[in-house]
């Protein structure tokens, strides 16, 4: 018989080395932390060949408003994507949208918050008029939104015959491109824009106390899934992000701010990471989207989903065209020419399943920055569109094809 002290030692052998627990924790979270990486890596490289331009005070605000529209639109996208549907009319509807509300603020001298409102409600129109077919007609997403791309495309030439609407009221265009209580804290006289820290401040605050307060909640419930350690680097990594853009944009050289839209993106990313995490609609997207057959049986109504998200998505894409148009200061016939495709690859580059029931909000903000880093830093090197194009594209498939290879191995481990 073996005595208790040999037991302790083979026990002991047969542990796995805390190195090795790590690896398999950090292996199983492969496709979270993976897109997280790919930004960072794509960061550093282009700091590094660019020689320090890419991560300037300036030209971060030029990130964040330059793919404003598309990080909007990625947003309602992953969750259509997520119930397994795509939409491609996005670029069209927020073309028409933002023609609406030309004609109504420019031409027919509507206030500008009125004209702002309407073309909110016209875009829910819009996305339930889309919702319509998909929902209670039975027709396919792809169909539906390939016709209202032409559709919308179309009414949006009509609507502005064919040439520019401009220029908006001023109050139009801070949305898209206006940075918040500019005179406040000009640099010539304070050292830095103190509105700008502020917020960062208490973005830091309100991250780290809803990751300990949930914590300490799972913990309690029992359902802790990771380790401490790292529990402790995610939000470590995530306190630094907030850190280091705050900085960038309230105290390093030439900055100016807060860019207006970058509040109204914090509130989208937040509000929607609740509604997909915490309430009962979001568990049924991703029920939905997982096995829609399933779901039925179990009582989920998938055609009020499926409408519901159609609605939220016209929303966003008329959000989106207003804040292109005011960025532009005009609304062209050409506008929102290929956003549907900048927002779907958002969204499967940032982790979304083709077949539809996974995806995050916050993975899909950060597939649409993958992309913004990517147009900024190859167009601060020189880069021609048309090699442009063809980095996007592969980025875009190896990104698929990641994720085909991660689900491959967990049905082999699994």
């Amino acid at each position: 018989m073996a005595s208790p002290s040999n037991n302790t030692t083979l026990d002991r052998d047969l542990a796995p080395s805390p190195m090795r627990s790590a690896g398999s924790f950090l292996l199983s979270r492969v496709q979270q932390i993976g897109i997280f990486i790919a930004l960072i890596v794509i960061v550093l490289l282009f700091q590094g060949l660019t020689g320090g331009r890419l991560l300037t005070a300036g030209n971060v605000a030029n990130i964040i408003v330059q793919n404003s529209y598309i990080l909007i639109l990625a947003i309602g996208m992953v969750m259509i994507i997520i119930a397994g549907h795509i939409d491609l009319s996005v670029g069209s509807v927020a073309a028409f949208v933002g023609a609406a509300t030309g004609v109504m603020i420019v031409e027919w001298g509507w206030p500008w918050w009125l004209g702002i409102l309407v073309g909110i409600v016209l875009g829910a129109v819009v996305g339930a008029w889309q919702g319509f077919w998909v929902a209670v007609v039975g027709i396919p997403a792809f169909i539906v939104t390939l016709a209202g791309m032409l559709i919308f495309r179309g009414l949006t030439q009509i609507t502005l015959g064919n040439t520019q609407i401009t220029p908006f009221p001023s109050e139009y265009r801070e949305l898209g491109g206006g940075y918040l209580f500019p005179q406040l804290f000009p640099a010539s006289t304070s050292p830095a824009e103190w509105i700008t820290v502020g917020l960062g401040v208490l973005a830091l605050v309100l991250f780290v106390g809803s990751q300990l307060r949930a914590r300490v909640k799972r913990v309690k419930l029992g359902v802790e899934g990771e380790p401490a350690w790292w529990f402790w680097l995610r939000t470590g990594f995530g306190a630094i992000l907030i850190v280091l853009l705050t900085f960038l944009l309230g105290i390093a050289d030439g900055s100016r701010g807060t860019p207006i839209v970058l509040i109204v993106l914090g509130l989208l990313i937040v509000g929607y990471t609740v509604v997909m995490n915490r309430t009962r609609f979001g568990r049924h997207i991703y029920a939905v989207g997982g096995n829609r057959h399933a779901a039925d049986l179990s009582g989920i109504r998938s055609k009020r989903i499926d409408f519901m998200l159609f609605v939220n998505m016209g929303m966003l894409a008329a959000l989106a065209g207003i804040v292109f148009a005011g960025r532009l200061n005009s609304a062209g016939p050409g506008a929102g020419n290929l956003f549907e495709l900048d927002a779907i690859a958002a969204a499967f580059i940032g982790g979304a399943a083709v077949q539809g029931g996974i995806g995050t909000v916050v993975g899909a903000i950060t597939g649409g920055l993958i992309m913004g880093v990517l147009n900024n830093g190859m167009s601060l090197l020189g880069v021609s569109t048309d090699y442009q194009q063809f980095i996007k594209g592969m980025v875009l498939l190896l990104a698929v094809a990641f994720d085909v290879w991660n689900k491959r191995r967990s049905r082999a481990q699994g």
